[in-house]
């Protein structure tokens, strides 16, 4: 990557997002740092760009946990960046109570899912004409997941591991289904499982109960900067170029469940998804007429 190259992390702030963006802003690409929290923005920027001698890195802040607050941020980055040649959907969250984003929907499926879900699709015409790619963070945890679409905010029976896997099978059907859309482009997209990383994933967003336990899987369980290496393969690699669609662990390609392969399950989740969000046809046209022009070149 050189300096020309723009990058966008989704939760850059920490753990493996932090380790994403450090790594690639040490190849000298503009790095974009989407995070919620502004002073926990600002201090991982400052680390950031002192530890890569890297002054390009910026911080952007939006919630992902807010469909108002994703186009307001879209909107800002477009109107400063005129491409984008890699997306990182990186942020995650993992809920033990139920809870509800902005807008209404159960969290883990509108931040790890939902917010990246629109997030990628208001950025694909600065995306497309770069030929970028994009990565998004699943997790093994998809293997056992399940799209309640009779009941996607799970409001009549809620368990963690049910919402969290849920929503990591989400990620990986949109994946497929956006490689699939994409296709002829030269945009690729692919996500993967990063491993078990002892990250602050499992602190609440609100009481900040977990701490405790996050420190005490840093003994456990691997380091976000390997956890993170997978992903920097993903965006950096000429061994990936042109491949799209796939599902990655420890910087190879290997099958995702069964249920991620169902085709008619991820049209469904797309126009449910696009329902949820309120992406209007008006966007969509437009990025997929960007799409069928660039195929005919």
């Amino acid at each position: 990557m050189n300096k020309d190259d723009v990058v966008l992390v989704t939760g850059a702030n920490s753990g493996m997002g932090k380790a994403t963006a450090l790594a690639l802003a040490k190849t000298g690409a503009q790095v974009v740092m989407l995070c919620r929290h502004p002073g926990r923005g600002q201090a991982a920027l400052e680390e950031i760009r002192s530890a890569s001698n890297n002054k390009s890195v910026m911080l952007m802040l939006c919630d992902l946990a807010s469909i108002e607050d994703i186009c307001r941020f879209a909107d800002a980055f477009r109107s400063r960046y005129s491409t984008l040649s890699v997306l990182i959907n990186n942020a995650g969250i993992l809920a033990s109570s139920r809870q509800l984003t902005k807008d209404g929907y159960e969290l883990n499926f509108g931040v790890n899912y939902l917010g990246h879900f629109l997030l990628t699709n208001l950025l694909l015409d600065l995306i497309i004409p770069a030929k970028g790619r994009i990565v998004t963070l699943s997790s093994v945890a998809h293997k056992i997941g399940s799209i309640h679409f009779d009941d996607i905010n799970l409001t009549g029976s809620y368990g963690w591991l049910k919402a969290y896997s849920q929503s990591k099978l989400a990620n990986v059907l949109f994946t497929y289904e956006l490689a699939r859309r994409l296709k002829g482009t030269g945009t690729t997209a692919n996500c993967l499982h990063p491993g078990v990383v002892a990250t602050n994933i499992i602190v609440d967003r609100q009481t900040g109960l977990g701490s405790l336990t996050a420190r005490l899987m840093k003994h456990f369980f691997i380091s976000p900067e390997q956890g993170a290496e997978t992903a920097i393969y993903l965006a950096t690699s000429p061994e990936v170029q042109g491949v799209s669609g796939r599902y990655f662990r420890r910087k190879q390609p290997i099958e995702s469940s069964q249920l991620s392969y169902d085709l008619e399950a991820a049209v469904l989740l797309w126009d449910l998804s696009e329902q949820m969000t309120g992406l209007s046809q008006e966007q969509a046209v437009n990025a997929y007429s960007l799409k069928a022009s660039l195929s005919c070149v």
